[in-house]
């Protein structure tokens, strides 16, 4: 990434980055060309790249998805329905008014003693049609209630078909409860449902008021008062009454023997005619809307149809929610305008049931969001809708801290709702944004731990720790999964850290041991714990800024956090994927100088970054391993004394990482490590670090042909070896390697002259170049001439007039620097310009 001079109007330089894109981390990472925490990043942007969990190939495909949507079929059904309805209703109510004003009105004394009779049949027959029409559909809701393939039978028994009934209900409720206290009428009532029902009541939910379908007209009934049968009465009532209706109408319009006409009755056969033809027209209307109903119900199959467009086909959800949207979608229609029913969709009228107080529709709704937002098809738009909705939102994530055992399932499909709303940034943004949302989460993690002796709890609520059945595993990966997408946001990572007792939960979840890595029967549940923990963990470590630094803080402060990460490095060979979380999250520790210190200072995590690093090679996660735990080892070094000393302890290790420049692999940071143990590890490791010097012909090698960041650590490590020998045995040296004194001073002009800006994968390689410069003009007055012959000043002045903050720091979170350089590239621009003009200068 050069960056180039741009020369403005008023003559004054300014500095412009030029952006080069960056090759895939999956091509880069090997070669330790990329992902790495000694160049800057984008800020907020992670070391890996995780992978988005929005199908995008869905969005395109299926955008218009509300346009398409299956329950779509279902309101226009209503729709019809409402109009045929509606079309019948108005044709009876003005039949009903003509015959009691015009005909029973005006014509009761002169009307045939059989025409007086068949309206009044007429009309007690539409009536009843009518009355039963206008409660089929309170019956046949009352039929969803409960979910049938939850393995429970309808517990529900109905009170009456009728307003009128219920208020008859009321009354006797009231009469009662003059006579018995409340609670001895709460029992008996309960006593009754129970018998009645032969099975048990469904878990209490904290309801304190009665249904309407849970209280009997009449003891010992049985199915006769059950909704479901009322409502097949009412059906076949409707059914007789039309057909009643359109017999009696067309045999007195075929007969048309009305009596005689008499003074003032010269209008009674046109009055009747029109009476009797709209009850034929009201007849006819409502047989064609049963027929509609039929055809397309029963022949047609569209509930079934629309359950397999909606991907409802398995026994968790049925068919069920289809015929509750139905019934629904038509009480819209038929009680308001016939286009209300339009409006509806299936999430919506799912978030109408999460806000209801009873477990069943509560339980309906969560299972149609659950689905549409697990499907290819319908997830995007289902995602988008609920993520628009604040109340739906925050519903679900009140859900989450439900603790009773009896609401797990409600439970667990809201944390899968939430779990696929946080994989969408932005509605990753409104779920933490939700007051009390992290504490929501939180509550799903659970270890096991007791506290004081007492069973775990959370605010007061229900206590499940002792409940053998509950399924606390479950709740972990989804309370994690849901914790890793949400900290993919940089303020999101600040929210969880800020949550009380959520880092130390979080990293509770790293312990493992012995027994459970090397346990060949360990549950899948488990391992997947450790690794979502880990997941978590290391996206909070790496995040960038300054949360980023109270982040590492935070967790570097909690005793369990190393020795945790410990045991997976010594047990975990088994489990590859665990020890490159591992390793991935002490590297981000590690750029925190107090964490440095604590890894550092851990029994056994040196020893083991070197096992793994120089761990024989076969596989490519195995490259990947060793690399990651190189750069750990790099930045463990970096600046750091005692954790210098701690590497030399090791037998071999300086002899093992020279043969390792050789690696095409592992050479980048073993060459990083070696020079960190040069620069940071004493003077009384002299002689531990003197075998270093026969890695120079490699080295020196590496300057000449190579490019990029080898180049820049190979000259940073020639520095630090040439410091282990005398200006004789730096010329040998060079003649090991075939390379002469002049070629090796135009070869660092030709350096720098190259990278004249600073360059954002090479961000030290200037540095490197001028700390050699000075070395060599210190220890040889040979190269003083030639630099001086080569016009070095030119080019040295050239790096002084365009330095930046890049330069500065040896390691970066994100954009910024972190531990900068005691002295500034432009000091050690001066003191090599000196040198050149023979002035005396020391740095």
């Amino acid at each position: 990434m050069p960056i180039k001079k741009k020369q403005s109007n008023e003559g004054d330089n300014s500095i412009r980055l030029q952006i080069i894109p960056q090759p895939s981390e999956a091509s880069t990472k090997l070669n330790g060309s990329g992902g790495s925490f000694f160049e800057p990043r984008a800020e907020g942007s992670n070391r890996s790249n995780p992978t988005s969990t929005e199908p995008r190939a869905a969005d395109s495909q299926y955008r218009n998805f509300w346009d398409k949507a299956p329950e779509k079929k279902l309101t226009l059904f209503a729709l019809r329905l409402a109009v045929l309805e509606k079309a019948a209703s108005g044709l009876g109510a003005l039949g009903f008014i003509w015959a009691t004003v015009v005909l029973l009105g005006g014509f009761a004394t002169s009307m045939v003693n059989k025409d007086f009779w068949f309206v009044t049949v007429i009309l007690f027959t539409e009536g009843a049609r009518i009355f039963s029409r206008s409660h089929e559909l309170e019956l046949q809701h009352q039929t969803t209630w409960t979910i049938a393939d939850a393995g429970k039978h309808s517990l529900r028994a109905i009170a009456s078909s009728s307003r009128f009934f219920m208020r008859v209900i009321k009354a006797i409720f009231q009469q009662l409860s003059a006579i018995k206290s409340e609670n001895q009428l709460q029992k008996h009532i309960t006593d009754d449902i129970q018998m009645i029902a032969h099975t048990p009541v469904l878990p209490h939910t904290g309801q304190q008021t009665w249904i309407s379908s849970d209280v009997t007209l009449m003891l010992y009934t049985n199915w006769v008062v059950l909704s479901k049968n009322i409502s097949r009465v009412l059906y076949w009532l409707q059914l007789l009454s039309a057909v009643a209706c359109m017999t009696l109408s067309l045999m007195r319009l075929v007969q048309q023997n009305y009596g005689e006409d008499q003074p003032g009755t010269e209008n009674r056969k046109p009055a009747l005619n029109l009476f009797y033809g709209l009850a034929l027209a009201e007849a006819l209307m409502f047989l064609l809307e049963k027929a509609y109903w039929e055809w397309t119900i029963s022949i047609c199959k569209l509930l079934e149809q629309v359950k397999q467009e909606c991907e409802f086909g398995t026994a968790d959800i049925g068919i069920v929610p289809i015929k509750r949207f139905l019934y629904d979608a038509y009480s819209s229609c038929i009680n308001g305008s016939v286009f209300d029913g339009l409006k509806m969709d299936l999430v919506s009228f799912a978030g109408e049931l999460l806000d209801s107080d009873f477990h069943d529709e509560q339980l309906i709704g969560l299972q149609i969001l659950q689905k549409f937002a697990k499907s290819d098809r319908f997830s995007s738009d289902t995602l988008r809708k609920i993520g628009t909705s604040t109340s739906m939102m925050e519903r679900l994530i009140d859900m989450l801290s439900w603790k009773n055992p009896a609401k797990e399932k409600i439970r667990r499909l809201a944390a899968e709702i939430v779990s696929k709303l946080a994989g969408k940034k932005q509605n990753a943004l409104r779920v933490a944004g939700i007051p009390a949302s992290m504490e929501c989460v939180s509550s799903l993690l659970y270890t096991g731990r007791k506290l004081d002796n007492k069973p775990y709890e959370i605010w007061g609520r229900d206590i499940v720790a002792d409940q053998t059945n509950y399924e606390f595993s479950a709740f972990n990966l989804l309370g994690l999964l849901i914790l890793k997408k949400l900290a993919n946001d940089h303020e999101n990572c600040w929210r969880i850290g800020n949550t009380r007792g959520l880092l130390a939960k979080i990293i509770d979840f790293t312990s493992t041991g012995e027994q459970l890595l090397r346990n060949d029967h360990a549950t899948e549940s488990q391992i997947k714990a450790v690794k979502r923990s880990l997941q978590v963990a290391k996206k909070l470590v790496s995040t960038t800024g300054e949360t980023g630094k109270m982040l590492r803080r935070e967790i570097s402060n909690i005793v369990f956090t190393v020795s945790n990460i410990r045991d997976i490095l010594e047990y975990g060979e088994n489990h590859m994927l665990l020890q490159m979380q591992g390793i991935e999250m002490l590297t981000s520790l590690a750029m925190d100088q107090d964490a440095r210190e604590k890894i550092g200072s851990t029994g056994g995590i040196i020893r083991l970054l070197l096992s793994i690093f120089f761990k024989p090679r076969l596989t490519q996660k195995e490259n990947k391993l060793c690399v990651e735990a190189g750069e750990t080892l790099a930045l463990l070094t970096l600046e750091s004394m005692q954790n210098s000393k701690h590497i030399l302890n090791e037998k071999g290790v300086v002899d093992q990482l020279v043969d390792l420049l050789t690696d095409p692999v592992l050479q980048i940071n073993s060459s990083r490590i070696l020079r960190n143990l040069c620069a940071y590890s004493g003077s009384e490791n002299f002689f531990c670090l003197r075998g270093v010097t026969v890695a120079a012909p490699t080295v020196l090698h590496s300057i000449m042909v190579e490019d990029g960041k080898l180049l820049q650590e190979s000259i940073g490590l020639t520095m630090q070896i040439f410091r282990f020998m005398t200006p004789e045995e730096q010329d040998k040296e060079l003649k090991r390697a075939c390379i002469s004194a002049t070629n090796f001073a135009k070869k660092l002009l030709e350096i720098l002259e190259k990278y004249n800006a600073p360059c954002v994968k090479v961000p030290r390689i200037r540095r490197f170049v001028i700390e050699l410069v000075i070395w060599l003009m210190k220890s040889h007055e040979k190269y003083r001439q030639l630099f001086r012959k080569f016009e070095m000043d030119r080019a040295i002045k050239s790096v002084a007039e365009t330095t930046s903050e890049l330069e500065c720091f040896p390691v970066f979170s994100g954009s910024i620097g972190l531990n900068r350089h005691d002295i500034s590239l432009s000091s050690l621009a001066d003191v090599a310009l000196e040198l050149l003009m023979n002035m005396k200068s020391k740095i």
